[in-house]
Formats: structure tokens, sequence, C-alpha cells
């Protein structure tokens, strides 16, 4: 009888490998956790920001009058005692905020007390500070972008920004229009972050600082989230209409408590009651007089050019991002996606256009008007090349796009990054080069200047940096020119029985709201110690007026002090004004660069 066999032993399960216990406050747990919501770290992210930031701290032109003349001036008064003035600070108009001014005075003269302080150090120190301030805004919104979006979306949001000359632009530029920008990136942050709650109550604030201290119609920009909010909870229960209707009003009321501490800050300075957010829209839409449009009014097609100058291939891309989503909303559904999400991005998408369409309509347009929409276009830049490489990357095989290898995908979207980086930095290099020397030229005043002296502009009125570039007690003046607007006048030196700062309250003489000329404005030029000019050589004996001689040829009178080469926009090519061109041989003429030099001359004795 044979031997029954052994019964087969049964297969070891598999031995299942022990994972190991990572504790989520683990150093490399929490780095692994920042890595999978946000890409890169955000100090990261500050960092970039704040690079591009510094570089236009240091090297971008002062590209407005207004900068200078209704923000820079102002802030020289309070700081030093004496500025020049125009009629937004006259007391019987008062559509300029000293609540605004003060804040930024205070920031200037920090540098005061630190060594080897003058007044281009402070100068330079409130830019930085414009630097830190904002990329630190832009920093918490790309935080909630990656948080609410994807960590994706925040990546191009950064390459959008830091290479666009728009921001090269707007980052440090002291303006109102600036500052809702920063305030812009704020509010959306709060409104765009749900996690932890629901922050409409912070938005609706951040949003209204913009609108109080800075430009009182950026705060519109805040409406698609108000209305996002009102709109969920409409079709909610009463509970949560309940909580959504105490949050706006817990905003609003931050808002309203902001109106009236900018009001009391306001009538102490100008010495009666004013609302000067209130006094803006008035004079901006009810005026009687011509309102902005006396200073000049543009095509519709103006902010459509700008844009595209300043954002190129993303400003194509903002544009578009609304019909993109559309699309990939209704041939591309992801699985799990929520029509709260869906109408959430939507959300997020309006802002850009709601702004652009606004401003195409107002005859007056100047490219600082966008500043506070400029993170919005970055915004709608970066959802429209998400959508676009989503459908690039997972198109049908059997499709002609879905045939084309990976690799070479992978190669023409980073060649279009590229391409739109180098041009974005070929424009503020073009930007730099062309138009710095406003604020190269008055070093030299510091050595060769004397106390009591006067710097005059002619023709080149409009590009006086600021008083921060002269020595203390040297005065800017003004020699008649062609121009027959009205130019600034000179806040009240006035001290002994006025209290403090009384130019700021004292009546005014020559000032008006109609941009009429005031021939009070202007100074012999016989008194005028220094001068400013710009010479234009390549112009040959071209016939000049008679208010605007070529002061530079009469060396009989004037003696160079410093010249530093300026751009003749006039008689350059589209092209070579619009991004940097080398001055090579081998560039055509046509393409080449025209320059002018602008001067500081000395009147002989």
């Amino acid at each position: 009888m044979a031997p029954k066999a052994k019964p087969a032993a049964p297969n070891p399960a598999p031995k299942q490998e022990k994972k190991e216990f990572v504790h989520p406050s683990a150093k490399h747990a929490r780095k692994q956790a920042i890595k999978d919501a946000f890409a890169i770290q955000p100090i990261s992210a500050f960092y970039f920001f704040l690079a591009a930031n510094a570089v236009a701290a240091l090297f971008s032109p002062i590209q407005d009058c207004d900068e200078t003349f209704n923000y820079w001036e102002p802030t020289h008064y309070l700081s030093h005692g004496y500025g020049l003035q125009t009629w937004e600070y006259a007391p019987e108009f008062s559509i300029r905020s000293w609540f605004y001014i003060a804040i930024h005075a205070v920031v200037a003269n920090i540098r005061r007390l630190l060594p080897h302080s003058n007044k281009v150090a402070e100068f330079y120190f409130l830019r930085y500070a414009f630097a830190v301030g904002c990329a630190f805004c832009q920093t918490l919104m790309w935080r909630s972008i990656c948080l609410a979006l994807s960590p994706r979306v925040g990546i191009f949001f950064i390459i959008a920004t830091i290479f666009s000359p728009g921001n090269f632009h707007a980052s440090t530029a002291y303006l109102p229009s600036s500052f809702a920008m920063y305030m812009s990136c704020l509010g959306t942050a709060a409104f765009m972050n749900w996690r932890g709650g629901i922050k409409t109550s912070m938005g609706i604030f951040w949003f209204a600082v913009g609108g109080v201290l800075g430009w009182p119609f950026a705060a519109a920009l805040c409406a698609p989230f108000v209305a996002e909010e009102i709109f969920f909870a409409v079709v909610s229960d009463q509970d949560r209409m309940f909580e959504s209707a105490l949050r706006v009003f817990r905003g609003v009321m931050a808002g309203v408590l902001l109106v009236g501490l900018d009001a009391s800050i306001n009538t102490f300075f100008y010495r009666r009651f004013e609302l000067v957010s209130w006094n803006i829209i008035k004079y901006n839409i009810f005026s009687e007089t011509g309102g902005p449009d006396l200073y000049g009014t543009e095509p519709w097609t103006f902010y459509f050019k700008n844009l595209l100058l300043n954002f190129n291939i993303w400003f194509i891309l903002a544009l578009v991002s609304l019909p993109l989503f559309l699309l990939q909303k209704l041939f591309m559904r992801s699985a799990g996606e929520t029509f709260q999400s869906g109408l959430r991005t939507f959300v997020f998408l309006t802002p850009f256009y709601m702004w652009l369409a606004i401003f195409t309509l107002q005859p007056h347009k100047e490219e600082r008007f966008m500043y506070p929409v400029y993170p919005f276009l970055a915004l709608n830049a970066a959802l429209a090349f998400h959508s676009f490489l989503t459908f690039f990357g997972n198109a049908s095989p059997r499709s002609l796009i879905g045939k084309i290898p990976a690799k070479l995908k992978l190669a023409v979207v980073s060649l279009g990054l590229i391409v739109s980086a180098v041009v974005g930095l070929a424009r503020i290099g073009g930007m730099y080069t062309a138009y710095h020397a406003p604020l190269s030229i008055y070093d030299p005043l510091f050595e060769v200047g004397g106390r009591g002296d006067t710097v005059c502009f002619g023709k080149d009125w409009y590009r006086f940096p600021t008083s921060y570039f002269l020595p203390k007690d040297m005065h800017a003046k003004f020699v008649r020119s062609e121009f027959r607007g009205l130019l600034p006048g000179e806040f009240s030196e006035a001290k002994t029985g006025f209290g403090f700062f009384g130019g700021t309250w004292l009546p005014t003489i020559g000032l008006n709201n109609r941009n009429e000329e005031d021939m009070g404005k202007y100074v012999d030029l016989k008194t005028c110690v220094f001068l400013v000019d710009t010479q234009f050589p390549e112009r040959g004996d071209e016939e000049l007026p008679p208010n605007e001689p070529d002061y530079a040829k009469n060396v009989d009178r004037w003696e160079e002090v410093k010249c530093v080469p300026f751009l003749d926009a006039e008689r350059t090519p589209f092209l070579a004004r619009a991004l940097w061109v080398p001055d090579w041989e081998v560039i055509p003429e046509t393409l080449r660069r025209k320059w002018g030099r602008h001067c500081l001359l000395r009147q002989k004795k």
C-alpha cells in the first residue's frame, strides 16, 4: 500500500511591507505637505516676487508726472518742510488723501534714523519698502491660488508676474493705483482661501483699504466675490444665510470705520471736514468743469495695446481665459468636480473682464488705471495656460495633437515661455536704458550746488523726478515753455502762528481745476542757477519753438554739469521704442534707437 501523499503546504500569505509611521509634525512630513500643496516653498515664492520688485525699485523710471507732483512732493513737504503743490491738494478741492501721504512719510523718515542718510536714500528706501510690501501681498495671493485652484496655476501666476514689464512699472510706483493693487492681492487671497472658514469680512476690508486710502474705484473689484457670497447665501438654509449676512455686515462696518479714520486725519490737515474718497468720485464722474477729460482722451484700443506691450502672451491668454474655461467645462469635465468649484473659478475670472470693460469705455485713459487689475490679469492668464496644457497634454491619441511626441510638446511649451520672458525682459531693459536719465543727472548737485539755489525746468517740467533728488533747501522752479496748462505751485512754508504743516490748509493762489495756465508759476530765467533741458542733436537744424530753445548750445551762458543719453522717441522706430535693441552697427537703421541728451546745466556768472 502506497504511502499517502502529504497535502501540499498552503502558499504563505504575501508579506505585507510594514509602512513606517511618519508623525505629521515631523520636519520632513511638513516639507512634503508643503510641496504637495504649493509645488515650491512659500518663502521661495516670496523671494521670486521680491527679486523682481527690487529690480523695479532700483531701475524703474518714474513714468507719470502725477506720481512726482501728487505723491512724492507732498511727502517731501511733510518730511522736509517744502515741496511742489498741485491743485488737488488745495483746501478748496481736497481730492487727495493726506492719510495716504502721511503713512509713506513715516516710512521714508525711518531712513533718516539710519547711518549715511540723505534725501536720495530716503527715496530709494521707500521704494524698497514698496518692493517688500508688494512681494508679501503677491505671495499671499499666490498661496490662495495654490490652495483654491492648483499648485501649477500658482507657478504660472509667478511666471506671468515677475517677467512682465507691467509688474516692473506698478510694483514700486508711488501711486494709489499701485497701493490698490497690493490690497487687491490681499482681498483676493482672503476671498479665495476658504480653509479655516470663509473670510468675506476680511476680503471686503482689504478692498476697502485699497479704495479708501488708495483709489476709490478699485473697491469695485470685490463685487464679484460679494455677489458669490450672496448667491450661496440665497441657495442655503436660514442659518447659513444669517452667517453670510453677518460676514458682509462686518466687512462693510470695517470699511465705514476706515472712512471715518481717513476723514479724521484729513480734517486735521485740511482744517475742514473732508471725505476725500467722495471728492475723488465727484470730480471724476460729476464734475462740471470737464473732469479728467481735460488731460486728454484716448481711443478704445489704448488699453489693449498697452497691456499687450506690458504682458505680451499673458495678456492674450487672459483675454481667452473665460472661453477656454467654458470649453473645458463643456468637453473635458473632470471626475469629482462640483458645481460650486466651477462657479468659484468663474468668479475668479470675472474681475479682469469687468475692470477692462469699464475703463475701456472711459474717454480718459492712463496706464496706471490698469494697475489694480494686474494680479487678476496674471491669474486669468495662469488659468488659461493651465487649461491649454490640460488639453494639449490629454488629447486623444487618435487626434493630430495626440500624435505629437511628449518631448516635442514640452519643447514647444518651454520655448513659448522663454520667448515671453525674453520679450518682457527686453521691454524692461528698453525702458530703463531709454528713460533712466531723469533719475541719474542730479548727483553732482550735492557737490556743486549751494543752499538756496534753484533748479529750473522748461519743456522738461514733467520729467522732474522729485525734490528728493535735490540737496537740502534747493528748490525746483519753472520757466515758461510752450506748455499752456496749469503747473504746480508750492506749499506754503509759513510756520510761526500756523501750527504744524500750515501749507496743507492755508489758502492757495493760482490753482484751479480747469487746467488753465497761471503766469505766477514762472520765474525769470536769470534767477536760475541750474537748468534741466533735453537736447536732440540728431534733429539737425529743425526749427525750435521760441520758448524752447536748445539751451545747451548757448555755451556762452550755460555750462554742462552732467548729461545722460535719453531716447528720442519721436524719431525712433516703434520696435526700438517698445523693446531694447542693441546699438550695433549690424542693426539696420530702421531698427536703431535715436538718442538725445538729458542735461543738467549751470548758468555762468
